[in-house]
């Protein structure tokens, strides 16, 4: 009987892969120039082929990219960043503005720390990650700065994938909690908002008009922006009093989802104003002529002494005239396109103006 040590490894009939003496397969692979071992993280055979699959699509593409900046030296940052790239411009459950934001978040990064892109990923410290933390949570919003962060940290993961390093240096930076936006006070009034639109209305330039329509549209249907811009007469069913949002012709809505919207009475009277006004435009013909606002929003809340707000305070200001007439938040989240049962519309809707609350501590007794 054989008293021969067990292998450490074993080859299996499948090229680059081995299985370790405890079970688990592992990948032998080069990465910059050296033979490595990679874990597949399974002890199923099946598994690990698929895995190493996608890791040989990874080193396929790390070194396509390394051969075509004429890599022969360490591996950078910018290197690192043209593979994440390609990651999220092949994936097909992101939307054009997502990939967009993405260009935009690594375009932020760079930007935001002087020599990184140039770098050797593998010798970038924690303590250069730390320092940079500290100086861009301070030039930014916390949106901003969690998903630079993310981005950041998605570079090292690439890194670790490829063998160019074995420890993340971001991995500890903490999250910060976005600050909540403080709607009090911040949203027009009722009478505010009237005498804003009249003052858009009556600015004197060509679009003045159309401009004036689209806040109202915004501020009476609660939609985004850019859900607006698609609607067409042939989604808006004044009979009923419903209005069907599809967003984008082919990535659709934020969510990707279709709703149906009951018309408030201020945007049935706007629509009904609206189609007498083109009585000859087809139900295919945009609701809206123009598809932002935000110069002459600007002009007539400066003219009548009002804070400036966006197109997206709008939707708020929607959001808290419903939530204010008695709807419940629910519903609303439901009417603004939440899946989430209402959990965000809570969150962000919770607070009512100054009267509202005033008025509903009064009809409190003891």
């Amino acid at each position: 009987m054989s008293n021969s040590p067990k292998k450490t490894w074993n080859s299996t009939r499948y090229q680059h892969l081995y299985r370790h003496q405890s079970g688990t397969y592992y990948a032998r692979i080069s990465a910059c120039g050296k033979k490595t071992w990679r874990s597949l993280g399974t002890k199923l055979l099946s598994v690990a082929r698929a895995e190493l699959s996608k890791l040989l699509d990874r080193e396929d593409l790390r070194s396509a990219i390394a051969a075509e900046v004429g890599q022969s030296g360490p591996m950078t940052v910018n290197d690192v960043i043209m593979i994440r790239r390609e990651e999220y411009l092949n994936d097909p459950s992101l939307k054009k503005r997502t990939r967009d934001y993405w260009d935009e978040i690594y375009a932020s990064l760079i930007k935001s720390w002087p020599r990184l892109a140039k770098s050797d990923v593998s010798k970038i410290t924690k303590s250069e990650c730390e320092q940079w933390a500290g100086r861009f949570s301070r030039q930014c919003s916390g949106t901003r700065f969690n998903n630079t962060l993310s981005a950041l940290k998605r570079i090292f993961e690439i890194a670790i994938d490829n063998g160019v390093r074995f420890t993340n240096p971001a991995a500890k930076i903490k999250r910060v909690k976005p600050s909540q936006k403080d709607l009090t006070g911040r949203l027009p009034s009722r009478e505010q908002f009237k005498s804003w639109v009249t003052a858009i209305r009556n600015g004197g330039g060509r679009f003045s008009r159309p401009c004036a329509d689209l806040v109202e549209f915004l501020a009476f249907s609660g939609l985004r922006i850019g859900e607006a811009k698609w609607v067409t007469w042939r989604h808006c069913d004044l009979d009923k009093g419903e209005l069907l949002v599809v967003g984008h012709p082919e990535e659709g809505t934020k969510n990707r989802s279709i709703r149906r919207v009951p018309m408030t009475r201020s945007l049935i009277d706007l629509l009904t104003r609206l189609r007498c006004e083109y009585p000859v435009v087809s139900d295919e013909a945009p609701v809206l002529l123009v598809n932002e606002a935000q110069k002459a929003m600007d002009r007539a809340a400066g003219a009548i002494g009002m804070e400036r707000i966006t197109h997206h305070d709008l939707r708020h200001l929607f959001a808290t005239t419903c939530i204010e007439s008695g709807i419940d938040i629910p519903t609303v989240a439901k009417w603004l396109g939440h899946k989430d049962g209402g959990a965000l519309a809570l969150k962000v809707y919770g607070h009512l103006r100054d009267e509202h609350s005033f008025a509903a501590a009064l009809r409190v007794e003891f």
